[in-house]
């Protein structure tokens, strides 16, 4: 069993938007509240930054852009779980995943500097047996091969496992690695644009994945 991590097992919404707003603030810019960003958290933080600057944001150089996502990561790391929470039900999934003695993991593209420290501050993530970031390899998703990195660490077939994401790219390497794939539909996604996607399972909350993954 496999799991990105924000979106899917983490409400991370609040303390990104409170990066992004920060640094809008400090560039004398209107900062925005959730409803605005939510939908941009999956992709990065350079994409909250581009939806936060708007048009602006091209007109950036390079080196300007890099120091605004310094300044945005610098401020995240330090005020990583401030508001962050798990979703409800996912604690309750671990537990009975670990009490049927299913082994589970967590592959994000979240960089390591940041995964490391914010899953260290999560007790419920404990039981995690591999946790696979977005540098841990050379590729990212939605390359299949942190997944198939995270079933060979796990010592399972790809074809038994089940990768729950809530972005396109999780279902498209989830489908290359061959494994199952489920949508976290409470996630920041477009449900709308989501059920193109062609997931095997989409599951509305964590009492639903519960359900496909345990019966």
């Amino acid at each position: 069993m496999l799991f990105d991590l924000d979106g899917t097992l983490i409400d991370s919404a609040l303390d990104l938007g409170d990066a992004l707003n920060h640094v809008l603030t400090l560039n004398n810019k209107p900062t925005v509240d959730i409803n605005t960003f939510r939908p941009w958290v999956s992709n990065g933080s350079i994409a909250m930054l581009k939806g936060g600057f708007g048009s602006e944001w091209e007109a950036f150089s390079q080196s300007d852009k890099k120091q605004l996502q310094h300044t945005f990561l610098s401020y995240y790391k330090t005020h990583l779980f401030n508001k962050t929470e798990l979703y409800h039900g996912i604690h309750s999934l671990i537990i009975e995943l670990e009490q049927q003695n299913i082994p589970w993991g967590i592959m994000t593209n979240k960089p390591s500097a940041l995964t490391d420290p914010l899953i260290a501050q999560i007790e419920a993530f404990s039981s995690a047996i591999i946790v696979v970031s977005g540098d841990t390899l050379d590729v990212a998703k939605p390359s299949p091969r942190p997944l198939l990195y995270c079933a060979e660490k796990m010592n399972v077939e790809p074809h038994q496992c089940i990768y729950i994401g809530d972005d396109e790219r999780d279902i498209i390497a989830g489908k290359a690695a061959k494994m199952h794939t489920a949508v976290a539909m409470w996630g920041y996604l477009n449900k709308d644009v989501a059920q193109f996607w062609q997931a095997d399972y989409y599951a509305q909350n964590a009492q639903q994945l519960h359900n496909y993954i345990l019966g």
